[in-house]
């Protein structure tokens, strides 16, 4: 009853109500709600803190950057997203606040395609060597399972696209990624495809942010051949996964192309199934599936693997 009581009175005032109805559409950082909301840093510092000292918003650092979003679990996200239904949106102060919010996400956006532009030629030159996306992913929605998945981890999000993958099937879907740019773009991609059930955050894959069996679903697609220790991201995967969850390998199988890993500092040039299952089984998992995707052009395009594992 207090918790309740507390949250009502958190939303009880004006600029707060207005901060959950923008949170309700989006992460936001504390600079993009003071352009949006036409207030002091410091005052909307405050009314943050309020928020998520009732319950009703959480914080998520990302390097220099802080996002806040609605919280995700308990009655405070039910009851916040209940009064952003209540207010009209055609109030004058939510439709200002409402339009910049639009414009602060179509920066948001344009600084993510620019550098995404301004790694392209190199994201080209690789997408060259792999199978087309469209086989890879369709076997991964088929080894994964029909779900639905409560909480689904894609370890490495790059551009959210795995994310989009699943995203009818999964109730939550959260992507990490420790490359600040790269989480921007990811983060721009999903809000343009509207998958509000679905977000980003920064994190290292050797140390998730997440309970020990939280997860039914992780993936982890193109990421491990850039690791020092590989073993240990997998042995992360599997802490956060519940029992019977699935962990999606995809990589590359052993091959000869040493232009990786001068130019795209690949620390490894692919797995065999011998490493990949003692990583697997080193980590307490049980390896339930692996399948090859050969390449038509074998001479100049690379296998692809897709290993995977279940937690017991």
């Amino acid at each position: 009853m207090d918790g309740l009581v507390s949250q009502l009175k958190a939303l009880a005032e004006p600029t707060r109500l207005r901060v959950v109805v923008m949170l309700a559409r989006g992460e936001l950082t504390v600079s993009e709600l003071v352009n949006i909301l036409g207030q002091s840093q410091p005052r909307v510092s405050r009314h943050l803190k309020l928020l998520t000292d009732a319950g009703l918003a959480e914080r998520l650092p990302e390097g220099a950057y802080v996002f806040y979003r609605l919280t995700d679990s308990g009655g405070g996200r039910r009851l916040a997203e209940l009064v952003n239904d209540m207010v009209p949106p055609d109030d004058p102060i939510i439709a200002r606040d409402i339009s910049r919010l639009e414009r602060t996400k179509e920066a948001r956006a344009e600084a993510a395609q620019a550098y995404f532009e301004s790694v392209a030629e190199d994201w080209d030159r690789i997408r060259k060597l792999h199978l087309s996306d469209d086989e890879v992913e369709r076997e991964m929605r088929q080894l994964a399972g029909e779900g639905p998945f409560n909480l689904m981890i894609d370890v490495g999000v790059g551009t959210g696209r795995v994310l989009e993958l699943f995203a009818d099937r999964v109730r939550r879907g959260i992507g990490i990624d420790i490359n600040h740019s790269m989480l921007n773009v990811a983060r721009s991609n999903l809000e343009n495809a509207g998958l509000s059930n679905c977000s980003v955050r920064h994190a290292d894959v050797g140390a998730l942010p997440f309970e020990e069996g939280a997860a039914e679903l992780v993936t982890v697609h193109q990421v491990l051949h850039y690791l020092d220790d590989p073993a240990l991201a997998v042995a992360e995967c599997g802490r956060v996964l519940r029992k019977g969850g699935r962990l999606l390998i995809v990589d590359f199988a052993p091959h000869q192309h040493e232009v990786l890993r001068e130019e795209q500092h690949h620390r490894r040039l692919g797995f065999s199934d011998e490493e990949m299952n003692e990583i697997i089984e080193r980590a307490g998992l049980s390896q339930a599936q692996q399948i090859e995707l050969h390449p038509m052009d074998k001479d100049n395009q690379l296998t692809m693997k897709i290993w995977v594992a279940e937690a017991v």
